[in-house]
């Protein structure tokens, strides 16, 4: 648990918040017409689509079998991964 909520349901509050924020982002960026950068990045930002959309179903299969007790250790790897690349900037 983390300050007393299940990872599960953090994970899951985590996304239904962030909704409103990327929506109003994307509404954002498409005024600016800030999507051309995608149309001259194609070919990464389908990769990058593809894994993502990937990565969501097999989450998705594996939420309910998954349990808490791994989640929690395999979250903080991640985070302290990313934390180590962004502060190298790699």
């Amino acid at each position: 648990m983390i300050c007393g909520i299940d990872i599960k349901l953090a994970g899951s509050l985590s996304l239904a918040i962030s909704h409103p924020t990327m929506l109003v982002g994307f509404a954002r960026y498409s005024r600016e017409q800030s999507f051309s950068v995608l149309r001259r990045n194609r070919a990464f930002f389908l990769v990058m689509a593809a894994g993502s959309i990937l990565g969501t179903f097999i989450g998705g299969l594996l939420f309910g079998l998954v349990l808490s007790a791994v989640l929690l250790p395999l979250l903080v790897a991640v985070l302290l991964l990313s934390a180590v690349k962004v502060w190298r900037h790699e």
